[in-house]
């Protein structure tokens, strides 16, 4: 009961907080501003993203927590834009075949319990010209101690995080699930403790 109160009235609160992080704010503009047209944003969460999409018809909101979903029905009602709420999973999207030219995720992968079948699932909506918009902290790629501490406080972060994973290789996932990166870049970010610190900015296709 303790951990489901949590869940329900503590995280969301602590999630939209940590990703107001000054610099997490500033790649989200770079990575946003771009988009143009009809969106899907994987994993909406307090809908953070909202102010940085500057050229968007139509956003699709996928955020299957509800209480997390509720602290951002205020930016939902004042974004200059439509917006709907799609409450499913990353890993069975309510959407036709290729038939999506934008799909957005910032700081999601980490958290998907089967991130292959999401990305399976992404690729498949993803028109053949489409772009997969994404930054993701990541394992780190260099530091053997790090990669170890990553994977030691995993099981931990997985139950304070709702279900948060610091050592995916996202990079080498996106690989094995055919896209190709037209943009790639890593960075560390500032005001982010260590073992969470390396992040993902990429655009990718469909090979």
């Amino acid at each position: 009961m303790i951990y489901q109160f949590y869940q329900r009235r503590i995280f969301p609160h602590l999630l939209n907080q940590v990703m107001q992080t000054a610099s997490l704010m500033d790649k989200r503009r770079e990575l946003l501003v771009p988009i143009e047209g009809e969106v899907l944003e994987i994993g909406f969460g307090t809908g953070l993203n909202i102010p940085f999409y500057g050229n968007v018809d139509s956003l699709y909101a996928l955020e299957p927590n509800p209480d997390i979903y509720h602290l951002a029905i205020e930016r939902v009602q004042h974004a200059p834009f439509y917006v709907k709420h799609v409450q499913s999973s990353a890993e069975k999207l309510p959407f036709a075949d290729a038939s999506l030219d934008h799909i957005v995720s910032t700081w999601t992968l980490c958290s998907i319990p089967n991130l292959d079948l999401a990305l399976a699932e992404i690729y498949r909506v993803l028109k053949p010209t489409g772009t997969f918009h994404l930054i993701e902290h990541v394992k780190h790629p260099d530091s053997v101690k790090l990669q170890s501490l990553q994977t030691l406080l995993t099981p931990i972060q997985k139950r304070i995080g709702d279900g948060c994973h610091l050592n995916r290789n996202i990079e080498h996932h996106l690989l094995q699930a055919q896209f190709k990166f037209v943009e790639k870049e890593y960075f560390d970010a500032d005001g982010i403790p260590a073992v969470a610190q390396k992040m993902l900015f990429a655009r990718a296709q469909k090979q």
